[in-house]
């Protein structure tokens, strides 16, 4: 993948999980990165750090506001649009919230970035957008029947995005995420994956609790193979404007396996305590990537378990936690 040089980016939500592993790999690579971040959920910690980079310009600021959008977005080649509410159980209780800054805040940039001209507007969307898939891997086609106003308004997203594909010509390439994990996630955040939480639970000797009963399946994807399919997003041709993919690895697994690959990779038995299904949760999901395999080349490359051992390592270092047994 090969990303024309002195191209600039803006990456939105850069102070956040995905953004920030996007603003590293692209700063890494020599390209000028723009963050733009309200700080609401994001870590002060990874602003300073990528700060450090000559190429690295942060941004406060919020894409509600219709003028900060427009500053972040001048003389910038590629959105990378992450910012964005992302709790379910949140999202049930302030839904007015969530379609101010969701939908909103991404017509604003959307808006921007249309009158600067960029050439490509990649977006994250979510898997939430299907409501309960079933156990057969879904496609993009599916009809989507979001189950709480989180998803509702990445349905709206996608909505806005592909009119200003056929409206206006604008390049947009929405990116449905399934269950993204990887290093530098909290897992103290309302909108993090179970797998940190299971790994920060089981190395500070805790038992981590299990929403559900644990017989939910998903499609986990690691970091790394995320940002490959935003940078190949970026990439990809005018055939592309319009479309909405699922990133994800293809493969599913249960919750309670999840866990107890969690426990056997840490070498850590603690017997999880059992909680009611959360309100909005989904019961499946598992995507067909074979849209993104032939549209844009992507192929993910880090198995569930590699990914897992990766991730714990980071927190090991991090929290330096040393607990076995």
């Amino acid at each position: 993948m090969i990303i024309p040089e002195n191209a600039r980016f803006l990456v939105t939500g850069g102070a956040g999980f995905i953004g920030s592993g996007l603003a590293w790999y692209l700063s890494r690579k020599g390209h000028e990165v723009v963050l733009l971040d309200d700080m609401s959920n994001g870590s002060p910690d990874t602003v300073r750090e990528l700060s450090e980079s000559e190429n690295v310009t942060f941004i406060h600021g919020d894409i509600r506001d219709p003028e900060a959008c427009r500053d972040a977005v001048e003389g910038v080649d590629y959105v990378l649009h992450h910012a964005a509410r992302g709790s379910v159980p949140q999202s049930m209780d302030e839904p007015l919230l969530y379609d101010e800054v969701n939908v909103r805040g991404t017509l604003n940039l959307l808006d921007a970035a249309r009158d600067e001209g960029v050439r490509k507007f990649v977006y994250a969307s979510s898997s939430a957008v299907y409501g309960d898939g079933g156990r057969k891997p879904v496609h993009e086609n599916k009809p989507l029947q979001p189950l709480s106003p989180y998803a509702a308004t990445k349905k709206v997203n996608e909505l806005y995005a592909r009119q200003y594909s056929n409206l206006y010509g604008m390049e947009t390439v929405g990116l449905r995420y399934f269950n993204v994990f990887g290093p530098r996630q909290n897992p103290h955040s309302a909108y993090s994956s179970v797998i940190p939480v299971f790994l920060k639970s089981l190395l500070s000797g805790r038992a981590p609790i299990v929403h559900g009963g644990g017989s939910q399946t998903r499609d986990f994807v690691y970091l790394d193979d995320v940002i490959q399919a935003n940078i190949r997003a970026c990439l990809s041709g005018p055939e592309t404007a319009g479309q909405v993919f699922n990133i994800a690895s293809g493969q599913f697994v249960s919750i309670m396996q999840l866990y107890r690959t969690v426990e056997r990779l840490a070498g850590i038995r603690i017997q999880p305590e059992y909680s009611g299904a959360r309100a909005g949760d989904i019961t499946h999901s598992r995507a067909d990537i074979s849209r993104a395999e032939r549209m844009l080349g992507f192929s993910p490359q880090t198995r569930l378990t590699e990914g897992i051992e990766r991730t714990m390592a980071w927190y090991r270092q991090t929290f330096k936690v040393t607990t076995t047994g």
